[in-house]
């Protein structure tokens, strides 16, 4: 296929600019990906160490901007689920 080597991309300079954002996108959408499996505390990767990640974050700030700055002194809105 022309266009995919790097012969034919000296040809053609003006394929470049669409390999980098091509590229770029997907760099982007793999490490999206690979924070939301790690840092969300949805997931849970070991059952035995953290039984209830939810937990973890009862006492920090959801909110991009808040005014209240210590969250541990106010009642969290999060309901406690105890078995």
């Amino acid at each position: 296929m022309q266009g995919i080597g790097l012969n034919s991309l000296k040809k053609n300079p003006a394929l470049i600019p669409l390999y980098v954002c091509v590229g770029a996108g997907a760099i982007g959408a793999v490490y999206y990906t690979l924070r939301l499996a790690t840092r969300n505390p949805d997931v849970t990767w070991s059952r035995k160490n953290n039984p209830e990640p939810w937990q973890h974050y009862r006492d920090k700030q959801y909110k991009f901007y808040s005014p209240i700055r210590d969250y541990s002194k106010t009642e969290s809105p999060a309901p406690k689920y105890e078995e």
